[in-house]
């Protein structure tokens, strides 16, 4: 098994090395691809040094069996014909082919089989708040079929990015420090603040973000579900976080809620209120799961059930979603 990763320097690119080796997922030659700048340097797995090399236009992904890519959506497309010319599956995190008909876009929990008709050989990775949404949301829905969905985001400094990431630590020390406030990544200062807009806005007032998640819930569930999002980004490092309000078709108890999602894979329950028990990014981050807490009864939708979770944006809102599609397909027996 050849595997590549596209963007290996970036901040999903580096999870997709730890994920690779946490899972022990089958590889014989692992090549890594980055721009220009990123070329040359090297990183370690499995005890073995790789050299990143230069994205071009040749044949370089012949014999590669899958290929993760994560190095912006106008890296894909302007890539995507080079990377499956020689029929290397494209596993992509951008956005450039999400809602493409004829591209499947994929949470393994939730419609894995999707996977398999692929036509252009191109899988998408959904966004990240969308991932986590739909994991939780899969459970609830064989009870009952949901109508609606109001979401909350409270999104990560990760989202953006490594360089994000950084600077938001550098904001926390310039401001202990009494230093002027670098702000390079966002519109404002995100320490000890929170934005309401991630991504561009559209013409119906609501951002690309808020917009993703409408659209990619639909083909993900195969549903005719209306999502109405507010995607607001916080100061937190690494997890995202959501709340939640759904309307079913009928009335559904808060315990058989519990129960389905308790039972659901890749979902864990944090929901005991007496103890103050429920999931916050502060303990999410680094862990697989999406943690759910704070079910209870909607009291303004009587077929209306809320609750909140929070996950690992880059884990399992990018990387380890990814590499579950690679797994589904290892375990059909569908590469080459």
């Amino acid at each position: 098994m050849k595997i590549a990763i596209v963007g290996a320097s970036g901040a999903v690119g580096q999870e997709f090395l730890k994920v690779l080796d946490e899972r022990n997922f089958p590889i014989d030659e692992l090549f890594l691809f980055g721009s220009a700048r990123s070329a040359g340097r090297k990183y370690s797995f499995r005890g073995k040094e790789i050299t990143v090399r230069e994205l071009k236009h040749n044949d370089d992904f012949k014999g590669i069996d899958i290929a993760f890519t994560s190095a912006g959506a106008g890296t894909s497309r302007e890539f995507a014909e080079t990377i499956t010319k020689y029929g290397t599956v494209m596993i992509d995190n951008s956005s450039a082919f999400r809602m493409d008909s004829d591209v499947p876009l994929v949470v393994p929990e939730c419609n894995a089989e999707d996977a398999l008709i692929r036509p252009r050989g191109i899988i998408a990775n959904p966004n990240c708040t969308t991932i986590m949404m739909v994991v939780v949301l899969m459970p609830i829905e064989k009870l009952s079929h949901i109508k609606s969905i109001h979401v909350a985001s409270y999104q990560s400094a990760s989202g953006a990015g490594a360089q994000a990431m950084a600077e938001l630590q550098q904001q926390y020390r310039e401001i202990v420090e009494g230093k002027p406030v670098t702000i390079n990544k966002f519109a404002y200062q995100l320490a000890y603040n929170v934005i309401p807009q991630i991504d561009v806005f559209t013409d119906n007032g609501y951002t690309k973000e808020e917009m993703k998640m409408f659209n990619e819930t639909r083909k993900i569930l195969h549903s005719d579900v209306k999502c109405s999002a507010m995607c607001v980004r916080i100061s937190a490092l690494r997890s995202h976080s959501e709340a939640v309000w759904i309307e079913t078709q009928r009335p559904l108890s808060v315990e058989e809620v519990q129960k389905a999602v308790a039972q659901a894979p890749g979902v864990t329950l944090l929901d005991d209120p007496a103890t103050q028990t429920y999931p916050m990014p502060l303990f999410t981050g680094g862990k697989d799961d999406i943690f759910v807490g704070r079910i209870r009864k909607d009291l303004a939708n009587e077929n209306g059930i809320t609750l909140w979770l929070s996950g690992d944006q880059i884990k399992k809102g990018a990387a380890l979603n990814a590499v579950q599609i690679a797994e589904y397909l290892v375990r059909q027996n569908d590469i080459r």
